[in-house]
């Protein structure tokens, strides 16, 4: 089973069915699918649908509840999403820390609560006291409260880098494609010399290389192109260039 199947994402009280489809969108890009609800305004709704964007199967696997303490059973760690200071002093992360703490949670097997508030208010004073540790996530001091949706993609991101990290999975798209692999190989030597032929004739096309008066042209320009190391992707694009150039010549060679 994959470990982040034990973590859960709370939605408290949100109020526009559009914030719900996206953070849906949010979750299966980074690869959760625990969504809880906790008194949604408007849910199930069409626009919780279009913005959630094929992410259908968290919507319609979404938990519905009335209340945080009930989103809340079972978890052993709850990290509860902030943008302002409050009165009572409370350990707070930043989402890179906050994902490295529930990594570790995960690695016992800890079930993981990430909650966030209302779009216009976050999450009250009495259910943050609910949460264990409280996460900023760092912004323009004068503008810092996110869009529920954005702070949930925040997140689920950060998770999700921490997770690749602690499988020792790859963090960037590896280029896999068997045809690139291809392009990539250097070009042989038999093709080399079909270049070379079709070089020298449209040199010759164009004016460029007088056949009666050669010199050491074709020579300087096997060095050249031999120094190179042409891949099968070069070598096609130049072929293409030489092949172009006859055309707009009107030559047959």
């Amino acid at each position: 089973m994959n470990p982040l199947f034990l973590v859960r994402v709370v939605l408290v009280a949100t109020s526009h069915p559009g914030n719900i489809g996206a953070a849906a969108r949010a979750l299966k890009n980074m690869g959760l699918s625990q969504l809880v609800l906790v008194t949604p305004k408007h849910f199930p709704d069409t626009e919780a649908i279009a913005r959630a964007s094929g992410a259908d199967d968290i919507l319609q696997n979404a938990t519905v509840i009335s209340s945080l303490d009930e989103a809340l059973i079972g978890c052993h760690l709850v990290l509860g999403t902030s943008a302002r200071a409050r009165q009572i002093p409370w350990p707070i992360l930043n989402p890179k820390e906050a994902a490295e703490l529930a990594i570790n949670n995960l690695k016992k097997q800890h079930k993981i609560a990430l909650v966030f508030g209302r779009e216009h208010a976050g999450l009250t004073n009495e259910e943050l006291e609910r949460c264990h540790y409280h996460i900023q996530i760092p912004a323009n001091k004068n503008f810092s409260s996110l869009n529920v949706a954005a702070a949930v993609q925040i997140l689920t991101y950060e998770l999700q880098m921490a997770y690749l990290q602690w499988q020792q999975l790859p963090t960037k798209m590896q280029k896999q494609e068997s045809a690139l692999e291809q392009n990539n190989l250097p070009c042989t030597k038999d093709n080399l010399e079909l270049f070379y032929q079709h070089l020298e004739q449209t040199l010759i096309n164009i004016h460029f290389l007088d056949p009666n008066k050669p010199k050491h042209l074709m020579a300087r320009l096997r060095r050249l192109y031999g120094k190179a190391q042409i891949t099968k992707l070069e070598m096609n694009i130049l072929r293409g260039i030489l092949t172009e150039t006859n055309k707009a010549i009107g030559s047959k060679n």
